[in-house]
């Protein structure tokens, strides 16, 4: 849910709390492989890879 479409003030407080957190969790990984972040599906997986290398999807796999 947006930060406009929240129904109470503690929800929107919520969403924008995460929102921020999502952009800085970008910037860092952004940061750390020197580039900017991939577009669309690659991009999921390109911030969802754990220290083990490993993406969302190939966990689900195995």
């Amino acid at each position: 849910m947006g930060v406009k479409q929240a129904p109470t003030v503690k929800g929107k407080a919520a969403a924008k709390g995460l929102k921020a957190a999502a952009a800085k969790n970008e910037r860092k990984t952004e940061a750390e492989t020197g580039k900017p972040l991939k577009k669309g599906a690659a991009r999921f997986e390109q911030l969802s890879k754990s220290s083990d290398g490993k993406s969302a999807g190939a966990k689900q796999r195995d």
